[in-house]
């Protein structure tokens, strides 16, 4: 049988803070979801995690190994384009680090059951009374910065475009986003955001910002490791100037 929703999870070098047991808890307790692991080059353990992870249970853990590092976008890309191939309903992707927990999932599902009108969910950081969001503070509003200019980039009003918990709907146009590779190693997020508007410019297609659902989290904390670096703000700013130039010039 064809599994309800296929969460793809990108990871480089995560052998030390690959959360195994808590993937297992949450496959054992949700048969509706398989995993699908795509080891983007890693040069530590982390294929040897994964396939043990993957033999335990073939059928709700798979995996793809890169044979080299392409970045975190081209990793989701690929598992996207396997995940519609797949055959679920639904298909997303995950930070493996589990800063969102997966207990998210199951909610991300029920707003798109709900909403038939919407194609996208995507979890947004919203520090709210009764959520358990923690973030550093230096993440956050650096954070913030930067999502205020992808929002002025793709001209959308989006909260949060990076946080690493979405789920699409498995439809042709979905699929569609994720068919070229992406113009950056680490903003698809933003550029999938860019080629949904574009594919939809003078279409009777509704909008973007018809279809997209932006859910605030229950519960989100940062994760020690985190790749993301200060300096990456300055790089992250020159390809959101790529991203304008490329789809809104």
């Amino acid at each position: 049988m064809n599994p309800d929703t296929i969460i793809v999870v990108p990871c480089y070098n995560e052998a030390r803070r690959l959360p195994v047991g808590t993937f297992r808890a949450f496959a054992a307790a949700d048969p509706r979801v398989r995993f699908l692991f795509v080891d983007d080059g890693s040069i530590d353990k982390t294929r040897h995690v994964l396939s043990s992870l993957a033999a335990t249970a073939p059928d709700r853990f798979q995996t793809i190994v890169q044979p080299a590092n392409r970045g975190k976008a081209e990793a989701v890309r690929v598992g996207m384009l396997n995940a519609f191939a797949g055959g679920a309903r639904y298909a997303g992707y995950w930070d493996a680090d589990l800063a969102t927990p997966l207990s998210e999932i199951p909610r991300f599902i029920e707003v798109l059951d709900a909403h038939p009108d919407r194609d996208i969910c995507f979890g947004a950081r919203v520090q709210l009374l009764g959520r358990e969001i923690h973030r550093r503070p230096f993440r956050h509003y650096v954070g913030r910065l930067f999502a205020t200019a992808a929002s002025l980039a793709v001209r959308l009003p989006v909260y949060d475009t990076q946080c690493g918990a979405k789920l699409f709907r498995a439809s042709p146009a979905m699929q569609a986003l994720f068919q070229d590779p992406f113009a950056t190693r680490w903003l698809g997020d933003v550029e999938l955001l860019a080629r949904l508007i574009q594919a939809r410019r003078g279409t009777a297609l509704p909008p973007a910002e018809e279809v997209i659902y932006e859910f605030p989290l229950l519960e989100w904390h940062d994760v020690a490791g985190s790749k993301v670096k200060a300096r990456d703000f300055a790089k992250g700013l020159c390809g959101l100037a790529r991203i304008y130039w490329q789809y809104f010039t």
